[in-house]
């Protein structure tokens, strides 16, 4: 029988090792589930009077639930503002991109000496991003013919820890108390006396009563609310945007941000 004595200065060297490697696995693991991004660009074959689609976004790497949550709303969100006709049946960026080139196609065989050519450019960038909360900016032109094309931006706020996107009713601890904060704003932004009609200045508000608009999103400035063309205003007014600092807004929002 074989009888092993182990000196002080083995366990203190298998202590070290243990050590290190704990470093080593923590060190990995931190750097798979870390948030990373790589550019994809995705267009239509280049040619003369023809419809051109240029999509440039972040597309999140890793197999995690976060990243696969940012590239599906991205997707969908693109997939959305490229279908002009409701039947479509596109299920991925190039599809959707053919899609949006085969109704203009489809449009120009019906009426050739009508139809201008089509035109798409969507472009994604990270406005935002903090240990909680990663928020991407799609900003958009869709030309499909008319007097003018649409410009737009869409605001996509995603919760790290938990890897989900973010809704209206995910941001604020109360989003009547941050309603009635954003009007007295608005008011005053936009010089209208407190005392009458949300619309007495020429917005338009559906229900003559101040309310929300469908994109806000965490920036640099600070929260933006964005009142897309035609939402409470007329497309020649543009955009009605409202940027409220992080140290007044914080006390709304479940997800603080700087100061």
């Amino acid at each position: 029988m074989m009888t092993y004595f182990y000196s002080k200065s083995y366990f203190s060297m298998k202590s070290k090792f243990v050590t290190l490697l704990v470093c080593f696995l923590f060190i990995a693991c931190s750097d798979e589930e870390a948030l990373t991004f790589e550019p994809i660009s995705i267009s239509s074959d280049p040619c003369e009077n023809c419809t051109t689609v240029l999509i440039e976004i972040p597309h999140a790497l890793g197999k995690n639930k976060l990243s696969e949550t940012i590239n599906t709303a991205l997707q969908n969100e693109i997939i959305a503002l490229l279908n002009f006709d409701e039947e479509s049946n596109a299920y991925n960026l190039k599809s959707a991109t053919n899609a949006f080139i085969t109704d203009y196609e489809e449009l120009n065989d019906k009426f050739p000496e009508e139809s201008i050519p089509w035109e798409a450019k969507i472009e994604g960038s990270i406005t935002f991003e903090n240990k909680d909360l990663i928020t991407i900016q799609l900003e958009s032109y869709i030309f499909t013919g008319g007097a003018h094309g649409y410009g737009t931006n869409r605001y996509l706020n995603f919760d790290k820890a938990n890897g989900v996107e973010l809704f209206h009713e995910d941001l604020f601890k109360s989003k009547e108390d941050f309603k009635n904060f954003t009007e007295t704003l608005f008011r005053k932004q936009e010089n209208i006396p407190a005392d009458v009609n949300i619309n007495s200045t020429g917005f338009m508000f559906e229900t003559e009563d101040f309310y929300l608009p469908d994109n806000i999103g965490y920036t640099d400035d600070g929260l933006l609310l964005f009142y897309e063309p035609y939402e409470i205003a007329s497309f020649a007014d543009g955009p009605i945007t409202i940027t409220i600092p992080y140290k007044d807004a914080n006390v709304f929002l479940r997800f603080s941000a700087k100061s």
